[in-house]
């Protein structure tokens, strides 16, 4: 009895831990202004000098752009549309687009991992009725209804992985049908990466999904 009172009280300090370095990180990022180093002014401003760091030391920038998007996709950090520009900057569209599909990937795993092991119990206790109805019709086709929230971005990409977490869906599920809903989306986004200097504003990094006759990005045949 006492040996499984120490482990439940490990298993909770260890909960609270994660917590608070996960909560330490996001106050860090905005109280530090983290997010002026995600931003499209400052990719542009930045491109030949990344490009250049990238042709001279390509392992350790993917690896360090690995890491980083997976940070940003594990802590719902704001950043990871810029970061899939990036992507495409440095790395060109099919490196690109396999790094980020990745990284985004993990990223999103790690979310739903936490989201399952550290708020599923609080969910569950205040909110039992709503929570077990919403289980029960998930669970019927998990894989598609991810799919559809993947394909179809109602909600954000953030959001997604905190909620599928709280539901019975396993792990392994959940991130092939990540990896196969974000593909189209990230095509889309590390192809506009790689005409950055034709991007002007947001709206711009979707400009080649319309006009198929005038598209100003460069984008495989079979995508348009």
């Amino acid at each position: 009895m006492n040996t499984a009172k120490r482990n439940q009280a490990l298993m909770k300090l260890t909960k609270i831990l994660v917590l608070v370095l996960i909560a330490a990180t996001i106050v860090a990022y905005f109280a530090l202004d983290l997010g002026q180093y995600l931003s499209l002014p400052y990719l542009k401003d930045k491109q030949h000098a990344f490009q250049a760091y990238c042709a001279e030391n390509p392992v350790k920038a993917i690896g360090a752009y690995f890491l980083l998007y997976v940070l940003l996709a594990a802590l719902s950090i704001p950043g990871p549309t810029i970061a899939t520009l990036a992507g495409g900057v440095l790395f060109g569209m099919w490196l690109g687009t396999a790094i980020v599909l990745f990284a985004a990937s993990i990223g999103a795993t790690m979310a739903f991992l936490v989201s399952r092991h550290l708020l599923q119990d609080w969910v569950r206790n205040r909110f039992r009725t709503q929570f077990d109805v919403v289980n029960e019709r998930f669970s019927r086709d998990c894989v598609l209804y991810l799919l559809t929230l993947r394909l179809v971005p109602v909600f954000p990409f953030f959001i997604v992985n905190l909620l599928v977490g709280l539901t019975t869906m396993r792990i392994w599920p959940f991130y092939w049908a990540s990896l196969l809903g974000m593909l189209p989306g990230t095509v889309v986004r590390v192809n506009a990466g790689t005409q950055l200097g034709q991007i002007a504003e947001w709206h711009d990094v979707m400009r080649c999904t319309v006009n198929n006759g005038h598209c100003r990005f460069k984008r495989p045949a079979w995508f348009c």
